[in-house]
C-alpha cells in the first residue's frame, strides 16, 4: 500500500503532487508492496537565490519510505516527476496517452539525489489552432518535462481556439460555435490548472495598441469600423494618413508622442493589473509587425524605442501609486531590436527583458560574437530585420549596455523553423545548443513560443527543451538515444538514423522563405528525401499487424509523417525547381492529405499552421476552382 503524507496546511500544489505520486505508484508496485513517502515544501532548505530546487531521499532498507522535499510547492511537484522518470516512467509527449509507466519492483525504488534547474524562466507560449483539451494536457505535461511557465497570448486565448472549432483552413471538417465568452471562461480553467501546478502565469502581450483604439483586441482579425473616427488621433500616421494597419488592431502602433495614446495605454494596463493580481508576468508589447511606424514630426524627432521606455516608465509610475508589484515583460522585437538612444527605465526592478529574434534562422544555433557585429543603420518604416544570428546578439548586447536586470529569450523554433526540419533531429540539437549558451548570454531562461500540437513525427524538440531548461549539462545526444528507445523500442537506432536523415536534407530556412525560391540543391535533397521515405517503409510497416492495427501510436504516427514527407518534399521539389504550377497542385495533395486525417492525428500536427507557413513563407498558392 501506498502512502503520500504532507503538513495539513499544505498548498493545492502540495496536495496535488502527493495525489500524482500515488496514483502513478500504485499503477508501478505490487500491491503488497507498503511505502510511505513524505512531502515538504521548505525554502530554508534551499539557498535563498536558487532556482526550483528538490532533494530525494527514498530508502527500502528496514522501513520503506523516505521524503521529496523541494524549495517551492512547485519544486514538489518537479520533484514527484522526476523520482517518477528515475523509476523509469517517461513523459514522452503532451498527449496523456503517450506516456510510458512501468512495473518496478522493490530493488528500484531507493533512491538518493538532489537537484537544482539551471534556469528560472522555463516555459511555453501558446500559438496555432488549439482544442480545450490541447491546452489542458500541454498544461498537466509542463512540470513533468521540467518546465514552470506558461504564457496565454492576449487577454484571452480566443484567437488559438476560435481557429481550431472554426477549423479554419480544413474545408473538411465542420465549423463549431466557439465565441469570446467561451475563451473568457476556458481561460480561467486554464488559469486554474496552471496554478494547481504552481507554474507561473504570463499574459498579455498582444492586443495593447488595439484596445488603446477602441478595439476588443483578442486576436489579429481585421477590426470593425465604428470605432475607428472616434481614436484616429491616437494612430500612427504613415504616408500622411492615420489608419489601421492593413485593417488589422493588433498590428497597428500609435502615435506615441500624442500624450492622450500613452495615457490611454497606460490606464488600460494597470486597470488590467489590478484585476489580476494573481498573474505573475504583464507582457506589455506594441504593435505585431515592422515598419508601420508613426512617421508625424514629433515621432520621427525621436526612436521608437525611446517612447517604448518613456511609456513603461509611466505604466511602472501608476503601479507604484497603486502599491501594486506586477513584474513588466517588455519586448526586444522588430524595431524595439534597436535601444533608446537617451531614455532608460526608471526602475528596473520592476521589468524583465525578453528578446525575441524571430527573424532568426534555426539552420544553426546561436553566435555569441555578436559584440563585434555593427548594429545596422535604422531607417524609419524601411528596416530589414536580421537573419543573421550574430546581428541578432548585436542588438540583445548593445540593450544590456543600459539595462542590466533579469531576462529571456523568446524564440520560435517550433513556431514555424519546425515544419522546415522533416525529421525534428535538427531542430532539438539547435535548441540544446541555444539553452546551453543562455548563460553566457545573460540571460536565465528561455520561452517557446509554439504551436501546442507540435509532435510530428515525435515530440522530440519540446522534451529536449524541457529537460535541458532543466539540466543544461544533461548530454543531448543521450537524451535523444533515451526518447528513441522510449519511442521505438529496438528498432530505435533504425529510427533515429532515418529521422537524421531526414533533418540533414531538410531546410528551416526554405521553408520559412529566407532563401530564393529557385534552389537546385533543395531540389535534388528533396528527391533523396522522398527515396529515403520510401526505403523506410519496410521498416515502419514491420510495426503493424496483419490486422492493421500498430504495435503504438508512435509507430502509427511515423507512417504518417512518412507519407506526409513524401508529398511535402515533392512539392519543395518542384518550387525549387522554379516549377510554381506544378508546385502548387503538388501542394493541394498534400493539403488534402492532412486535411482528411486531420481529425485521426489531431495531437501531432497542427494543420491550421503548416498550411499557414507554407501560403504565407514558402510560397504556395491555393489552385483557383
Amino acid at each position: 500500500m501506498v502512502e503520500v503524507h504532507y503538513n495539513a496546511k499544505a498548498s493545492e500544489v502540495v496536495v496535488y503532487a502527493a495525489e500524482e505520486l500515488a496514483a502513478y505508484l500504485e499503477r508501478m508496485l505490487d500491491p503488497a508492496l507498503d511505502l510511505e513517502i513524505s512531502l515538504d515544501s521548505d525554502s530554508s532548505a534551499f539557498a535563498a537565490d536558487c532556482n526550483d530546487s528538490f532533494r530525494v531521499r527514498i530508502c527500502v532498507d528496514g522501513e520503506n519510505g523516505g521524503t521529496i522535499v523541494g524549495s517551492n510547492d512547485r519544486s514538489v511537484l518537479l520533484a514527484v516527476y522526476d523520482y517518477l522518470q528515475y523509476l523509469g516512467c517517461r513523459f514522452l509527449m503532451p498527449v496523456r496517452t503517450c506516456e510510458i509507466v512501468p512495473r518496478v519492483g522493490r530493488e528500484h525504488l531507493a533512491a538518493v539525489y538532489e537537484k537544482q534547474a539551471s534556469y528560472f524562466h522555463r516555459g511555453v507560449c501558446i500559438e496555432g489552432a488549439d482544442s480545450f483539451e490541447n491546452i489542458m494536457d500541454y498544461i498537466a505535461w509542463l512540470p513533468k518535462a521540467g518546465f514552470n511557465s506558461f504564457f496565454l497570448q492576449f487577454k484571452s486565448p480566443y484567437a488559438f481556439l476560435h481557429r481550431w472549432y472554426s477549423h479554419e483552413r480544413n474545408p473538411y471538417a465542420g465549423e463549431e460555435p466557439y465565441t469570446q465568452e467561451d475563451a473568457q471562461r476556458d481561460m480561467v480553467l486554464f488559469e486554474q490548472a496552471a496554478k494547481k501546478r504552481g507554474l507561473l502565469v504570463h499574459k498579455a502581450g498582444h492586443g495593447w495598441t488595439g484596445e488603446v483604439l477602441g478595439y476588443q483586441t483578442v486576436s489579429w482579425d481585421t477590426g470593425a469600423e465604428p470605432d475607428e473616427e472616434q481614436y484616429r488621433h491616437r494612430m500612427a500616421m504613415i504616408g500622411g494618413r492615420r489608419e489601421l494597419f492593413h485593417g488589422i488592431p493588433a498590428n497597428t502602433n500609435l502615435c506615441y508622442h500624442n500624450g492622450d495614446a500613452v495615457d490611454a495605454f497606460a490606464a488600460l494596463v494597470t486597470k488590467y493589473a489590478r484585476e489580476n493580481p494573481y498573474m505573475d508576468y504583464l507582457h506589455v508589447w506594441l504593435a505585431d509587425t515592422h515598419n508601420n511606424l508613426c512617421e508625424c514630426e514629433d515621432c520621427c524627432k525621436t526612436t521608437l524605442s525611446d517612447q517604448y521606455v518613456e511609456l513603461l516608465n509611466e505604466i511602472d509610475r501608476r503601479l507604484t501609486q497603486e502599491g501594486l508589484k506586477t513584474r513588466i515583460v517588455f519586448l526586444l522585437y522588430q524595431e524595439l531590436l534597436w535601444p533608446p538612444e537617451v531614455s532608460r527605465l526608471e526602475n528596473p526592478d520592476r521589468f524583465v527583458l525578453m528578446f525575441a529574434p524571430i527573424s532568426r534562422t534555426f539552420e544553426k544555433s546561436y553566435e555569441l560574437d555578436g559584440a563585434q557585429t555593427a548594429l545596422p543603420e535604422f531607417h524609419r518604416n524601411q528596416v530589414t530585420l536580421p537573419v543573421n544570428l550574430g546581428e541578432n546578439m548585436a542588438f540583445l548586447r548593445a540593450w544590456q549596455k543600459i539595462f542590466t536586470g533579469s531576462g529571456f529569450v523568446y524564440d520560435y523554433p517550433l513556431g514555424r523553423a519546425h515544419y522546415g526540419d522533416f525529421g525534428y533531429v535538427h531542430i532539438a540539437r539547435v535548441l540544446n545548443a541555444d539553452i546551453r549558451k543562455l548563460d553566457e548570454m545573460g540571460l536565465d531562461g528561455y520561452i517557446s513560443c509554439q504551436e501546442l500540437r507540435a509532435a510530428f513525427p515525435n515530440a522530440l524538440p519540446n522534451y529536449v527543451m524541457g529537460h535541458t531548461l532543466f539540466q543544461k549539462n544533461c548530454p543531448v545526444e543521450e537524451l535523444i538515444r533515451e526518447y528513441y528507445r522510449a519511442c521505438y523500442d529496438a528498432d530505435a537506432k533504425a529510427v533515429l538514423d532515418y529521422l537524421s536523415r531526414l533533418s540533414e536534407l531538410s531546410g528551416c530556412d526554405y521553408v520559412n522563405g529566407k532563401s530564393a525560391r529557385c534552389d537546385a540543391d533543395i531540389a535534388v535533397r528533396m528527391e533523396e528525401a522522398v527515396r529515403c521515405c520510401e526505403a523506410f517503409a519496410e521498416t515502419v510497416r514491420r510495426h503493424q499487424g496483419e490486422d492493421g492495427a500498430w504495435e503504438s501510436i508512435y509507430w502509427e504516427v511515423l507512417e504518417y509523417h512518412r507519407n506526409y514527407v513524401i508529398l511535402f518534399a515533392r512539392t519543395l521539389k518542384a518550387l525549387a525547381e522554379g516549377d510554381q504550377a506544378q508546385a502548387d497542385q503538388k501542394w493541394e495533395v498534400l493539403r488534402e492529405y492532412i486535411c482528411k486525417n486531420e481529425e485521426k492525428y489531431q495531437p501531432y500536427l497542427d494543420v491550421y499552421r503548416v498550411l499557414e507557413v507554407t501560403q504565407n513563407y514558402t510560397g504556395l498558392h491555393r489552385q483557383k476552382s
